[in-house]
């Protein structure tokens, strides 16, 4: 099988912007959030689970997975994030195996992930993790541009729930900064290279 890259950062970091890149490339991404929301929506097994776990309110009428509202309950409750995950997360790592599987002829593929809370090969079916980092005032700025209703205030609290860059460098094999200082299509067309040849 093809080897899997991971690919994280904090939001506002800037993945999407270096998974574009990537393809640029020719190399196959695995949106994994986007695949994830996919699978809640079609899956009819993981729906009735879902429904299950968090009441009828997690789908509106017309099928759709009311994401807002599911970000509401399990904001603060972190023990029914946890069983939330237990659910969606094996379909999704089933999903990115099949989906690998069709790319064998690719030297890697890349799966972006908002969440990595290991280390390649350590459990999971990646070899190598790729972090995104980006200075904080930056990521403010970003988010703020594309979110306009989240206050600084909103947008402070999720970056501060989410795993800080200190933590995610120790799971990380590469490191690209975007901070609008270094070329991004420089550092990327490098680790390619790498990647390819690894």
């Amino acid at each position: 099988m093809t080897r899997q890259v991971g690919i994280t950062g904090g939001i506002g970091a800037g993945k999407s912007i270096v998974c574009q890149i990537f393809a640029a490339l020719s190399v196959p991404v695995y949106a994994a959030d986007a695949r994830a929301k996919y699978i809640i929506e079609h899956d009819d097994v993981l729906k009735k689970q879902i429904v299950e776990l968090l009441g009828s309110r997690a789908y509106l009428a017309n099928g759709d997975y009311d994401r807002a509202w599911v970000a509401a309950q399990v904001f603060n409750n972190q023990h029914l994030l946890q069983n939330l995950n237990e659910l969606v997360h094996p379909r999704v790592f089933e999903d990115t195996n099949a989906w690998a599987a069709k790319h064998q002829h690719q030297p890697y593929v890349l799966k972006e992930a908002a969440i990595m809370n290991k280390r390649a090969g350590d459990g999971n079916a990646l070899h190598k993790i790729i972090l995104v980092t980006a200075p904080l005032a930056l990521r403010l700025d970003r988010i703020g541009a594309r979110d306009p209703q989240r206050s600084a205030q909103q947008i402070l609290d999720i970056i501060e729930r989410q795993m800080p860059d200190e933590k995610r460098q120790l799971l990380a094999d590469y490191v690209i900064v975007n901070d609008q200082r270094r070329p991004l299509i420089d550092q990327v067309l490098a680790l390619d290279a790498v990647l390819r040849n690894a």
